[in-house]
């Protein structure tokens, strides 16, 4: 399984790819799309450099799934809602190009990745470079977006099991069934 993770945010979108067969993860690319405000462009503009920068990746890689990171909530609320626009950019991108999509907290990934909830952006790069055998650290969003490749990795193996056990149904949100909303 080819599995595409997205580290959102306005200036510096991250991505990273990998392949995986059962236990066993192969780094295949990863890097960061950026949009400055510095060069004149205004919101949406930059949301569509996110956009396309999301469909290329697609497009060049062709992944089987994407995970894409749960955005928190910041001190500043100007600021969650810009990087609330640019998330939503980012699963419109995943979704427009035939992609299911999981999604993962912070917390979820540094757990998944470092065996710590609290990990610090070097200790998940650390260890990014250390389970995908990279020859040197990667970008600090590049290393996020990989980490949820690796989360994704770990959940999904977990979950394919628990299906063969008793197989489940998925939860539907927002959809309207027999003119009832849930």
């Amino acid at each position: 399984m080819r599995i595409l993770g997205i580290d959102p945010g306005l200036q510096a979108t991250g991505f990273g790819v990998i392949d995986t067969d059962g236990p066993r993860m192969a780094y295949v690319a990863s890097g960061t799309i950026r949009t400055s405000p510095s060069e004149g462009a205004l919101l949406p503009e930059r949301l569509k450099v996110i956009f396309d920068g999301i469909s290329e990746v697609v497009g060049r890689y062709q992944p089987d799934v994407a995970a894409c990171e749960i955005v928190f909530v910041n001190v500043n609320p100007q600021a969650t809602l810009i990087l609330g626009q640019a998330r939503g950019c980012c699963l419109t991108a995943l979704v427009a190009n035939g992609l299911s999509v999981s999604e993962y907290t912070a917390l979820q990934l540094k757990k998944a990745v470092t065996g710590h909830g609290k990990a610090a952006k070097a200790q998940v790069q650390e260890m990014v470079k250390r389970l995908l055998q990279l020859p040197g650290l990667p970008g600090k969003d590049a290393a996020d977006a990989l980490g949820l490749c690796i989360t994704h990795a770990q959940v999904a193996r977990h979950t394919q099991a628990i299906h063969k056990v008793a197989p489940t149904q998925a939860r539907i949100h927002a959809a309207y069934k027999a003119g009832r909303s849930y």
